[in-house]
Formats: C-alpha cells, sequence, structure tokens
C-alpha cells in the first residue's frame, strides 16, 4: 500500500513505525467525473483570470500575497515566511499519543479524514504494532493523538479497524457547530406512546446487518450513463419525478410505513432468502435517435 507519510508511533517508551495511506479515493469527496467550463459557442476551455479591480489589469502570481480581512475592505497582509515560520517550528515525523478513550465517546463529526497506519516491512518492527492492535481491541479504547502534516499540526484518533489501525484526522473543537438551538426547539415536542411503538416497528423491520457494498451513488452511475449516452450520441431519458403524498396525520402516516416495510420486507424474503438485496435505481435507460 502506497505511504504519503513515514514516522512512527509513540506509545509509552514504545516507537512503532508506521506510514500514512489514504483510505479513500482522491476523487471520494466528489463525482468522479470532472468537469472543465467551456464557451458554448466554439467550445473552447475557459481561461480563470486574476484581476485587480484598482490597476484594471491581469495579475501575475508573484504579484500576490495573502491578507486576512480585520474589517469591511482592510486586510492584515501575510507572508509567506510567516506562515512558514508557525508550520515548520515541528519537523517530528511522530504520532504522538496523549490519552486513551472509549470510541464510543467520540462523535463522528469531529472526524475529517481517514487513513490508515501501514506497518513496517520488517517483521520484528511489525510486533509493536500487533501489540497497540491487540491491546486496544480487548480494552475497547481508540488513542487520541497530534504529529505534523505538511508542515501542519493534526489531532487524530487512531481505532482498530478489523486486523489494521485507522487514523483519523480531526476537526479541533471550536470548528463544530453547537447543536443547542435544535435542542431547544425539539425539547417542547412531546411524543405519544402509540406513535413511539409504532416507529420502533418501522426500524424493527428494516433493519439489517451494514453491508458496505450497498453504499452506491444513483447520481454517480447515472452521470456515467449520461456521459456515455452524449458520447455515443443517444438521449438519456429521466422519468418524470413523483410527487410525494402530503401527510396529513402522524398515525396514519405511521401506520401506512409499518404496513408498506413489512410488505417490502416479505417481498424480500421470497425473493432471496432472506438476503436483502439491492433496489433498483428509478431512472430510464438510454434511448437511441430515431
Amino acid at each position: 500500500m502506497r505511504t504519503t507519510w513515514n514516522g512512527s508511533v509513540s506509545f509509552g517508551l514504545v516507537s512503532i513505525p508506521v506510514g500514512l495511506a489514504p483510505a479513500t479515493k482522491p476523487a471520494a469527496r466528489q463525482s468522479d467525473v470532472s468537469f472543465r467550463l467551456l464557451h458554448r459557442e466554439c467550445g473552447s476551455p475557459i481561461k480563470q483570470k486574476r484581476w485587480c479591480p484598482v490597476h484594471e489589469r491581469d495579475v501575475e502570481s508573484d504579484e500576490l500575497v495573502k491578507g486576512w480581512e480585520v474589517a469591511k475592505g482592510q486586510y492584515v497582509i501575510v507572508e509567506e515566511a510567516d506562515l512558514e515560520a508557525i508550520e515548520q517550528h515541528d519537523t517530528s515525523r511522530s504520532i504522538e499519543i496523549g490519552r486513551f478513550v472509549r470510541l464510543e465517546e467520540v462523535d463522528p463529526i469531529y472526524f475529517d479524514r481517514t487513513y490508515f497506519l501501514v506497518p513496517a516491512g520488517a517483521e520484528a518492527q511489525r510486533r509493536p504494532y500487533v501489540l497497540l492492535l491487540e491491546a486496544m481491541k480487548d480494552a475497547g479504547v481508540a488513542a487520541l493523538g497530534r504529529f505534523v502534516l505538511a508542515g501542519k499540526e493534526k489531532l487524530c484518533l487512531i481505532r482498530p479497524m478489523g486486523d489494521a489501525l485507522a487514523l483519523e484526522t480531526l476537526f479541533v473543537h471550536e470548528d463544530v457547530k453547537d447543536h443547542a438551538e435544535i435542542d431547544e426547539a425539539v425539547a417542547a415536542a412531546e411524543v405519544k406512546q402509540p406513535e413511539l411503538d409504532l416507529a420502533k416497528q418501522i426500524i424493527a423491520s428494516l433493519a439489517a446487518p451494514f453491508e458496505p457494498e450497498e453504499l452506491r451513488s444513483e447520481y454517480r452511475e447515472s452521470l456515467r450513463e449520461l456521459l456515455e449516452a452524449k458520447l455515443a450520441g443517444q438521449e438519456f431519458d429521466l422519468p418524470a419525478e413523483e410527487e410525494p403524498a402530503p401527510v396529513l396525520d402522524l398515525m396514519e402516516a405511521l401506520k401506512a410505513s409499518v404496513a408498506a416495510a413489512s410488505k417490502k420486507q416479505q417481498a424480500v424474503s421470497d425473493a432471496g432468502g432472506g438476503k436483502k438485496k439491492a433496489a433498483p435505481r428509478k431512472r430510464a435507460a438510454a434511448s437511441s435517435r430515431q
């Protein structure tokens, strides 16, 4: 597995040599298709220019500088040397574990990006990696730490993932929005016991083991088919959107949902011997131009 960072994990006085490998593909946060802006008339790619409205001319890259806006139209200029002095104050290649916490206590909202910690090649160097992995599994904990990546400090959480260690870079607390406003809004809402019982029935009827293979992007698949159809000179027709029926009564909607979920579960059981199958996508196939 190709690593983008190599160093070690400090576990007490034990140093574990590891590499850092992204756990997701580069395009994982967006569609796997990228677009360019074109001039509709001639199909030429549009060039983005840096324009100074004061001097009324294009500005070259060596004329640019970063600025922090402190008031409307007022900026504090920050030179690259200023940033480098802060970023490079720590050039260590070590992930320092500060404490161990229960994994369930860490809300996933703090997770930024996932990496795999890749053990070193030599068998003797892999032993402390396995030791930490097994000890964390047995204790049911994850490790909080920090390290420097690309000149910037990163907070991280190391957790067991199967027979590997995964590292999550973390958002700092001040970057996560507070949800007190939502808590206050729902505090006054009352739920009746019969409604709660029906809601639990719906949940139970839709409960199933987590299967990563079912995590599919219908948008991404449809986008590929759209582009392939256009490339082949074909039309791509989408079905009309169905307007959902308005919910007039919560209890009636819950009862209807329970009935629909039970019917769906029975159909899946009859078709696949109880194994859940992916629902077909509601879209029309590309049709050739006549």
